[in-house]
């Protein structure tokens, strides 16, 4: 229902997720929220910690980029965090010693993301105070 419960034209599916990105932060806020709904699932059926970090770094990644205005709601529209989760649940289930290996590895590499984020977002905003404090000395 999240991800895929609206047939676009064209065959491509968007869900509530998408449309609530629509919605400025609280929208995102909102849909992260009902997001953990499965993580709390996953919990209930003893996933270990790093295949629920994975879940977690999923709903958190499309939190962060769904904040940027436009890409981000694209970006929620074809991510799709909760089809990925209950993917990776599934997998779990089925293999739970290679899930989890390869969830360590997909933990790791969101938090980098993130980290790079973060990053460029510090750079971006000392580079709108650099060029205001210019303005303003030069006036």
């Amino acid at each position: 229902m999240l991800d895929s419960s609206i047939r676009l034209p064209g065959g491509y599916r968007i869900g509530l997720d998408g449309i609530l990105g629509l919605v400025p932060a609280v929208g995102d806020l909102l849909a992260a929220l009902l997001s953990s709904y499965i993580v709390v699932e996953a919990a209930r059926l003893r996933v270990p910690a790093s295949v629920l970090l994975r879940l977690v770094s999923n709903i958190g990644l499309e939190l962060v980029i769904g904040l940027v205005p436009m890409v981000g709601d694209l970006f929620d529209m074809v991510f799709k965090a909760n089809e990925r989760n209950v993917r990776l649940i599934e997998n779990w289930l089925d293999k739970p010693h290679e899930t989890q290996r390869q969830s360590r590895w997909g933990v790791a590499g969101a938090l980098l993301l993130l980290a790079l984020l973060m990053l460029l977002a510090i750079v971006l905003v000392a580079g709108l105070l650099w060029l205001v404090w210019s303005a303003l000395a030069a006036s």
